[in-house]
């Protein structure tokens, strides 16, 4: 009797060892622990990452978004006397260019006539627009000004030699229904010459400032 006793608790105490290694399979629908806990953890696809580079993709992820640069809608360089002026535009053709580039005469000092105008109107679209008003009040004597000047897109009505004149012209004007037009001096022209650049990002610039760095009387500056 003793000695089946002893063999039983034997034969539970093996079947018990079995089990808690694994040997003996799973009960239930579940898995013994280690490959529960291999399949849990997809331990075949983790990968250890270097401190530095964890370090370092955490601040890429927290870093707020750089600000976008617009280009600069215009730069103008000056001034030059007309020997610079050449020396300085045979050095801007290797940046091609093309229309984004201007030139154009400083004004003087004195006032050379007056110029009853309607101011910019923005665009091509918004000149032709104006001029089509224009003419249905019956104005038919107009020039729209296309040039690189200040009032690009604006509307001249007349150039005139004294600022009387061209008062008179603006009250024939109002009489005819025109509201904006107004009156401003030109100046005489000087010898000085100055070199306008559109959409101007900072590659570009960095480039012209490098050529103007040959000219020592000439600076650089935002221009309308």
């Amino acid at each position: 009797m003793l000695k089946f006793i002893f063999w039983s608790l034997l034969a539970v105490n093996a079947a018990l060892f079995a089990y808690g290694r694994g040997y003996l399979g799973h009960f239930s629908g579940n898995e013994h622990e280690p490959e529960r806990l291999l399949n849990q953890l997809n331990a075949d696809k983790l990968a250890i990452i270097p401190a530095d580079k964890a370090n370092a993709a955490s601040v890429a992820a927290t870093a707020p978004a750089a600000p976008e640069i617009k280009p600069e809608a215009c730069v103008e360089v000056a001034s030059f006397v007309l020997a610079d002026a050449r020396r300085f535009e045979n050095q801007l053709e290797a940046l091609k260019l093309g229309d984004r580039q201007s030139r154009h005469n400083l004004p003087g000092s004195e006032v050379s006539s007056y110029i009853v105008y309607i101011p910019p109107q923005g665009s091509k679209e918004g000149a032709d627009k104006k001029a089509g008003e224009l003419r249905a009040l019956g104005v038919t004597n107009y020039f729209i000004m296309s040039d690189n000047s200040p009032l690009r897109w604006g509307i001249s009505l007349g150039v005139f030699k004294t600022e009387g004149a061209a008062q008179n012209q603006l009250a024939a004007l109002m009489k005819q229904g025109v509201r904006t037009a107004r009156i401003a001096p030109r100046m005489s022209g000087s010898k000085l010459l100055a070199f306008q650049f559109r959409d101007v990002d900072p590659e570009l610039k960095a480039k012209l400032e490098k050529i103007r760095a040959g000219f020592p009387n000439a600076d650089i500056r935002s221009c309308k």
